[in-house]
């Protein structure tokens, strides 16, 4: 069964987000969407002795409507200030360089946009746990019209989808029953939120995926293992 997975590119994202493209066969960095603030897109939490602060990175003035392969980040030099960050939050953990290594091999090539180099961040880190889609698309170059749940449809259709798996915020907006009549089953991810070692205290999981990596290395692929829950078993 050809799975997709379609998102928005976000910033060195969670757990819950890999988990998705590990079951993708086609995954679609849906590059052209447009930027709202308060996502994620140029922001993830992490877990420090302080709590849960935010690694943002700085935006060059945004104007209404810019999508995400439009904007622009700031000149500044806040790569280095990221990985002193970094370095110093993560500093007691096992493989925190293994970690760093990883986020430079990011921030060593100049992204042209938000959107480039949040899709890198991905895509780094699923490298990094061995989770690569066979084949990983930019919506920007697929020619489809539409919004909303419409376009992802047409995403879907020009694929040859047969299952269209993704996260819960989905719920809101995808239209199911246009699914089924296309022969597209949509599931959604059924996060386990595993447990793995972390520093300063209780467990969270709703922190960047570099958390893991600087606490397990590479052999946090075993946390990335949720599966998947049918729509209308979803919404019950």
């Amino acid at each position: 069964m050809k799975t997709v997975v379609i998102s928005q590119p976000m910033y060195f994202p969670w757990v819950g987000m890999l988990e998705q493209m590990r079951l993708a066969d086609v995954f679609v960095h849906l590059d052209d969407a447009q930027f709202s603030k308060g996502g994620f897109f140029n922001r993830v939490q992490l877990k420090t002795a302080e709590g849960t602060p935010w690694l943002t990175v700085p935006l060059a003035e945004t104007k209404l409507g810019h999508s995400l392969n439009e904007t622009q980040m700031a000149k500044h030099d806040w790569r280095r200030k990221q990985l002193a960050t970094l370095k110093q939050t993560y500093v007691a953990a096992p493989h925190v360089e293994e970690m760093l290594g990883l986020v430079e091999s990011v921030f060593e090539i100049e992204h042209k946009s938000l959107a480039a180099l949040s899709a890198a961040s991905v895509e780094a880190l699923v490298e990094f746990f061995d989770i690569v889609p066979a084949e990983v698309q930019w919506s920007s170059a697929m020619d489809v019209e539409g919004t909303g749940s419409a376009r992802v449809l047409a995403i879907c259709e020009a694929l040859g989808a047969e299952r269209y798996v993704t996260g819960h915020g989905a719920r809101e907006y995808l239209d199911h029953a246009a699914f089924e009549a296309a022969g597209v089953r949509v599931e959604y991810l059924d996060y386990e939120k595993r447990e793995y070692p972390q520093l300063y205290g209780a467990f969270t999981p709703f922190v960047s995926a570099l958390d893991l990596a600087a606490n397990c290395g590479r052999a946090g692929r075993e946390v990335i293992a949720s599966g998947t829950i049918y729509w209308k078993d979803f919404a019950r």
